[in-house]
């Protein structure tokens, strides 16, 4: 079993900055896929960016703006977050995937989930 633990988020003015950690327990952290997913009231989880391996990938509405990035000594996946905007405020989940199915992008890919973290990005 995986536990992951997100922390980080808060309530920044547009145009902010934040950076959100998700710490994972279990010895073979190095090998999963990671994610970052979010979802707004009223709307369904969306994908925000994966890790796999030292590749990366984002969603069109981040990309250039958020960095994804993991430190496996530490089993912490982060995601750093720029340029926020009041488009980006939802609740954002780590997700953990034990073997790579080549849907990054997919929430079901997913076998483990964190509790969430809320982020806030006022006008």
């Amino acid at each position: 079993q995986v536990q992951l633990v997100e922390s980080g988020g808060g309530s920044v003015q547009a145009g902010g900055s934040l950076r959100l950690s998700c710490a994972a327990s279990g010895r073979t952290f190095s090998s999963y896929v990671m994610g970052w997913f979010r979802q707004a009231p009223g709307k369904e989880r969306e994908f925000v960016a994966a890790i796999i391996w030292r590749n990366t990938y984002y969603a069109d509405s981040v990309k250039g703006r958020f960095t994804i990035s993991r430190d496996n000594a530490k089993n912490t996946v982060y995601l750093q977050m720029n340029s926020l905007k009041p488009e980006d405020t939802a609740v954002y989940y780590c997700a953990a995937d034990r073997n790579y199915s080549g849907t990054y992008y997919w929430a079901s890919t997913y076998d483990y989930w964190g509790q969430g973290t809320q982020v806030t990005v006022s006008s």
